[in-house]
């Protein structure tokens, strides 16, 4: 099982310089992927918002100046609201990414979690699922071939005969399907064989299982390959030295997101005692000292058979030091207990399990 990280890159959307906060951000950011390539975790996902409280809305290049100072870590968005955006221009993105991390690229598809980025580019919030859909078949279709013909769409115009580059170093490049838990999404990922992220932020984790059930059953359906399929589960956490620090540190800059978001979507606020009642045995987060959240991801493990599990702890204010330590430990004390357990794509602290070439 892959191990790894995803953020969004939360900044102080009151700053009143707020280039100076992005710049310090990023900065971070960068030390971030950086040390979690140094200490052997597989993975790092940025998100892409169009908000004052997130710096990256661009995945693509702030995962390329990661690529420049990594060696083996695997570098995706987590995710590309593809519905917003131009399905040519996210893969020729990516295929840069792909070119310049020699082969570490991939795309995590989505709808998003938040609905800016619609009005910003002058997208109508009542085609939000078929611009998906069409967009998705466009990716799709790049994704297979240099020279695209594609007339599938309604909202996006055709494409006749026409060469998209450059082509990425893998073969195919890797595309996969995020979900927040709509089980039309889940399936048709199942469906077309695709590689499928599903997001855990609330509730208690294994009644997430059916998803994966859906997911596996939509594919045996459709006659694809099991073998091929790969699942992912996204969740909140944190990891330090102890349980009473990790979850002391990671209390209030998780309840301000929760609860700044919350506002907005009619929430009741989060509480202490919820928190602590979510990272139980079976909540959704996964926050604690090294060889807890270890057996907790291995659990989740049995749960759901899943081939990648991110963890976000760079969430709101956190630290940048407390972050970093939280990476350490993941790397070099939870992701050693995990793969002892499990097995894991990691041989050593820095080398890759074998010389072939990433698949999709």
């Amino acid at each position: 099982m892959e191990l790894g990280l995803h953020t969004f890159g939360d900044v102080d959307a009151a700053a009143l310089d707020k280039g100076a906060e992005g710049a310090r951000r990023i900065k971070d950011l960068l030390e971030e992927i950086e040390l979690a390539d140094q200490v052997g975790l597989d993975v790092f996902g940025l998100g892409e918002h169009h908000r004052p409280d997130y710096v990256v809305s661009s995945p693509a290049v702030v995962l390329a100046a990661a690529a420049a100072r990594t060696k083996n870590i695997r570098l995706t968005s987590a995710v590309s609201v593809l519905s917003s955006d131009d399905p040519v221009r996210v893969f020729q993105q990516f295929s840069t990414l792909d070119l310049i991390s020699n082969g570490r690229a991939e795309i995590m598809a989505g709808r998003g979690s938040f609905i800016e980025s619609f009005p910003l580019f002058g997208y109508d919030l009542g085609d939000y699922d078929q611009l998906f859909a069409e967009k998705l078949d466009l990716l799709l279709a790049i994704q297979e071939q240099e020279i695209v013909t594609w007339s599938e769409g309604q909202l996006r115009p055709a494409i006749n005969g026409r060469g998209v580059y450059p082509r990425p170093l893998q073969d195919p490049l890797p595309v996969w399907i995020a979900v927040g838990g709509t089980p039309q999404s889940v399936a048709r990922a199942g469906a077309m064989g695709l590689p499928l992220a599903v997001a855990i932020i609330g509730g208690e984790y294994p009644r997430f299982a059916p998803f994966f059930n859906l997911y596996r059953e939509a594919a045996r359906r459709a006659g694809q390959d099991a073998a091929k399929l790969k699942t992912s589960i996204n969740v909140h956490g944190f990891i330090a030295d102890t349980t009473e620090a990790a979850a002391d540190q990671f209390y209030g800059p998780q309840a301000e997101v929760m609860n700044r978001i919350g506002r907005e979507r009619g929430w009741g606020p989060t509480s202490r005692a919820h928190f602590d009642q979510s990272r139980g045995p079976l909540g959704n987060l996964f926050v604690g000292e090294p060889e807890l959240v270890a057996e907790k991801i291995i659990a989740a493990h049995k749960v759901f058979g899943m081939d990648r599990f991110l963890l976000q702890m760079a969430i709101g204010p956190m630290p940048h030091g407390q972050v970093m330590r939280g990476i350490e430990l993941y790397g070099t004390k939870v992701a050693a207990i995990v793969r002892k357990e499990i097995g894991g794509v990691r041989k050593e602290l820095t080398g890759s399990s074998d010389g072939a070439k990433p698949a999709a």
